[in-house]
């Protein structure tokens, strides 16, 4: 219950995440990333949702390397722009588009200077997370690392924020 106030409060007050996502899609998505790192190797996805007047709602993961089954060979993500035709084409089959991306890095929730310079997302307002330990036990707002894309390879960390800007949880439409 003591969650439920200060959330009611932001939405009253028009202060809503940029992001929100269910329980549900979260702890799923975050497992398969869990089970595709498997203690020792990066995974991460596009995550597909609607954007519903400021605050982008996640309902699907699309994981990198259903799309790209080569994007890890070199120990990180590496994503062939070629491929993202079939990213487009599942956004239009599921009437949803990419509205961030997330992820695993092996012990911190930092961007990495190749994360920096190489956004999968080149578009200002694009949001990147990273989940730490492999998608071990911390992967909520608070414990994950909440990047945006601000252009010019430059971004501003929302890290802090945690849920102030990426909610998991019941939020109203």
């Amino acid at each position: 219950m003591g969650y439920l106030l200060p959330m009611l409060l932001r939405a009253a007050l028009g202060h809503p995440p940029k992001l929100v996502c269910s329980p549900r899609v979260w702890n799923e998505g975050v497992d398969e990333l869990r089970r595709r790192a498997d203690r020792h190797r990066e995974s991460g996805g596009f995550l597909l949702g609607r954007v519903q007047g400021s605050a982008r709602r996640i309902e699907h993961f699309l994981f990198y390397d259903d799309v790209d089954p080569d994007c890890f060979s070199n120990g990180f993500v590496e994503f062939d722009g070629s491929k993202f035709g079939a990213v487009w084409a599942e956004c239009r089959a599921r009437r949803m588009t990419v509205v961030a991306d997330v992820h695993v890095h092996p012990g911190h929730f930092g961007q990495s200077p190749s994360d920096r310079r190489n956004p999968i997302i080149a578009e200002a307002g694009h949001l990147a997370l990273i989940v730490p330990d492999f998608a071990g036990l911390k992967s909520l707002p608070g414990n994950i690392g909440i990047y945006e894309y601000v252009g010019g390879r430059q971004w501003r960390d929302h890290s802090s924020k945690g849920d102030a800007v990426f909610h998991v949880g019941w939020w109203p439409r």
